[in-house]
């Protein structure tokens, strides 16, 4: 029996808390100018840039382009252009060599995709070519008293070199930071970890002491004790503020035990409901926005999940920081393909130069993240019947152990047989890409294997459940994926039998006009879709209902599914031209029973135990009215009830917002939700209506859209041009539009106009 203990905790920097001789950060995203093109003397001072464009980063130039079926990232990249462009800044010296005091001064790039190369006054002085591992720059001989010119090109002109939407350019933040070598102000280099804890309650949130070992090259390893800790788990992310050196540190105190009779967390057993996302903000594109990525954890956190794959890439900084926060276990992966191209310009181009520079650049900015439990070095590689595959993947797990002995390293299989267990033996946890049903058969062969399926397809949520309920040493799933995403365009889709150009998977053929994937539990919007509720349930054995729709066959024409799809279900209770015709119900229900009413008629009762996989359907006519799910108690008294009804004329729109209150720093942004609703506030479900939506006052419109990855209208190509209005179709009834602050406080309103009816939201930008 193979059992491997994880106990690791969180850093971050907590700037406001920083001591005189703490490391500083001083955020540069703001005053840049931006051009697309190339020339080599945009990187010298005396160059001219006062007609370029001026922006604040994070910025991705591909989602302000138009859709375009010849682009050369073509689907792969959502049809969206890349090429090459250039930033500039001028920067004073005299400031940060004060501010600095000698210390040394070195610039931090979050992330540039890709293949970029920084300039200080005219001359090389670094950058990166993967572009989503961050890097530093030291500065400190070669900064002025003066002006300061910093240049950064960004070629992501060979295509294609990813098999999804990575955007293009400085979309993740950039710092300037003073520290001093000698002391311990280096976040890379400080390693924090928990040496044991004692005395773990029953329930698993506290435990009596822990003793925590503070590593720091050159200096003598330091153990501290500490006295009735509460413990993190993705049901309580405690966290701890602790002063080592120069930083101030956030840790989360917790254990994790893998091993094949099943995980434990902080002493009980314990089962992953996992997500796989990628790393772009839907109709924002790639920037990295802080309020971006604290979004999509709390979305994930909203759909019931407790674990979170990072396919299959790095993720933000920011993005690990609000797991960390609202309680996410984190699968942190490095890279997709190693040393076979899965595209003509991905990583095989550069794994021989820049392979330990880019696993370090993980592992040591992560490492003392308590959401982060394991490492993976890639995903389903297609080298993998070559012996040279255990080689190159034993030499990542290698390196990746000896910067973090505490987590087990895994990787992303798609074939698993007697063949390659090889290489599985060079990985701590075998990750199953729709594999799972081989686990048992496995588990015969290699009986000190732990397993984790690490994609699986949306509608098996039931059997995926079913493996790790029933099998201890399948510790987990990640559904393929939790939110939908842009790029590898039609992979999720189902389709209508009368568009040809539909036909296939998503990898058989050109798919045009889709650009992203439709196969998420959450949409573009936002909007959680039927299976999300669905999945939930399963996970969570306490008493939940929720109604889902399907779509009737040949309703607009037969419907065809593949291999990532669910069937069409919504929310929707508006099929008009279909009265008096059969329709699905769904109804999903962790209740013993369920009932089903139209218009106060009961259509009838059904049992919803395991045996019927928590789920059941009923066939009616379809009539206009209402729809409502009843849940039944063991005796019979109801539970839960939810309700769905046909929708009348559009009378207004329901604006959502996620905050109304920025501040005015730039970077602070408000996602909008846009709904068309009837008279009583029941959405317009069926309407496709076009929209027309402004923005006054100090923001700016960041992005449109709706969750229709067939809508080839630009989500941003109206911010390029400077405009702070634009157009876009609702899809069922809906769309989101996205508000980035400026630097000035004042009162902000968003309007919307369509279907004959209009709508307005006030926001606040303050200081």
């Amino acid at each position: 029996m193979k059992i491997l203990t994880h106990l690791s905790f969180l850093a971050v920097f907590l700037l406001s808390s920083l001591s005189a001789s703490a490391m500083d950060r001083v955020l540069m995203d703001n005053g840049w100018s931006f051009c697309l093109g190339n020339d080599s003397t945009w990187a010298l001072p005396s160059f001219d840039d006062s007609q370029w464009r001026r922006l604040d980063l994070p910025h991705d130039w591909s989602i302000e382009g138009e859709f375009d079926r010849q682009t050369p990232a073509a689907g792969d990249g959502a049809y969206l252009p890349t090429g090459i462009g250039w930033y500039r800044l001028s920067l004073q010296g005299q400031p940060l060599l004060r501010q600095a005091n000698g210390r040394r001064i070195r610039l931090y790039f979050e992330g540039v995709y890709m293949q970029s190369t920084v300039y200080l006054n005219g001359t090389a002085v670094g950058g990166h070519p993967y572009g989503y591992s961050g890097f530093w720059i030291d500065i400190t001989e070669r900064l002025l008293p003066g002006r300061n010119l910093l240049a950064v090109k960004v070629d992501n002109s060979a295509q294609k070199n990813c098999r999804w939407y990575s955007g293009s350019g400085i979309y993740r933040h950039v710092w300037c930071c003073m520290d001093d070598p000698s002391a311990i102000d280096d976040p890379w280099q400080l390693y924090i970890r928990t040496e044991q804890l004692y005395g773990i309650s029953a329930d698993g949130m506290k435990a009596d002491s822990a003793s925590l070992r503070i590593s720091y090259p050159g200096r003598p390893d330091e153990v501290r004790m500490f006295r009735q800790v509460r413990l993190w788990s993705p049901e309580q992310p405690t966290l701890y503020t602790i002063q080592v050196g120069g930083l101030s540190i956030e840790h989360g105190f917790r254990q994790i035990e893998f091993s094949t009779e099943g995980l434990k967390l902080n002493g009980r057993p314990y089962l992953l409901n996992g997500g796989c996302v990628h790393h772009d903000n839907g109709v924002i594109g790639a920037a990295a926005f802080d309020d971006a990525e604290w979004r999509k954890a709390r979305q994930l956190k909203e759909a019931g999940f407790n674990a979170v794959r990072t396919a299959h890439n790095p993720a933000s900084e920011t993005f690990i920081t609000a797991c960390d926060h609202l309680g996410l276990l984190v699968i942190d992966e490095a890279f997709d393909g190693l040393r076979a191209k899965k595209n003509p310009y991905d990583y095989h181009k550069l794994i021989d130069q820049w392979w330990q520079q880019d696993v370090d650049a993980l592992v040591l900015r992560d490492r003392n993240h308590p959401s982060v439990m394991a490492w993976s070095n890639g995903n389903e590689l297609f080298e993998r019947r070559k012996i040279e595959v255990i080689t190159t993947s034993r030499k990542l797990a290698r390196r990746m152990r000896q910067l973090d002995p505490s987590r087990p390293v895994t990787q992303a299989l798609c074939e698993v047989d007697s063949i390659f267990d090889p290489l599985a033996e060079t990985l701590d946890i075998a990750g199953y890409n729709y594999l799972i049903q081989f686990a048992e058969r496995d588990h015969q062969r290699c009986p000190d294997r732990i397993i984790w399926q690490t994609e699986s397809y949306a509608d098996s949520a039931f059997q995926s459940w079913d493996a790790a309920a029933r099998l201890p040493y399948v510790i987990g799933d990640f559904v393929w994926t939790a939110i939908d995403y842009l790029g590898e365009s039609g992979i999720g889709r189902a389709h209508y039998a009368s568009d040809p150009a539909d036909r296939g998977e998503h990898w058989e053929g050109v798919k045009w006009p889709w650009h992203g994937a439709y196969c998420g539990d959450i949409d573009l919007t936002g909007l959680r879709k039927p299976i999300s509720y669905y999945r939930q349930m399963l996970w969570d054995d306490a008493p939940a209902l929720h109604i889902g729709v399907r779509e009737p066959d040949l309703y607009v024409d037969s419907i065809i599914c593949t291999k990532w799809s669910t069937w069409p279900t919504t929310e929707s209770w508006d099929w008009p031209g279909h009265e008096g015709r059969p329709i699905q119900v769904e109804v999903y229900s962790r209740y013993p029973r369920v009932r089903l009413y139209l218009n106060d008629q009961l259509v009838g009762e059904k049992v919803t135990s395991r045996q019927e996989r928590f789920k059941a359907t009923f066939t009616l006519p379809y009539q206009p009215g209402t729809l409502r799910a009843v849940g039944l108690r063991n005796d019979m008294t109801p539970g839960e009830s939810q309700t769905i009804s046909t929708s009348d004329r559009p009378a207004s729109f329901a604006l959502s917002a996620d905050t109304t209150i920025l501040k005015a720093d730039g970077q602070s942004l408000s996602f909008v939700e846009i709904q068309l609703v009837d008279a009583q506030g029941n959405p317009c479900t069926k309407a496709n209506d076009l929209l027309n939506i402004s923005l006054s006052g100090p923001a700016q419109l960041l992005g449109i859209g709706n969750g229709d990855l067939t809508d080839t209208v630009s989500y941003a190509a109206h911010v390029a041009a400077g405009q702070n209005s634009a157009q876009h179709r609702l899809w069922h009834g809906r769309a989101i539009a996205v508000i980035r602050s400026s630097h000035k406080a004042g009162r902000i309103k968003l309007s919307v106009s369509g279907a004959g009816v209009k709508g307005s939201l006030s926001i606040s930008a303050k200081r």
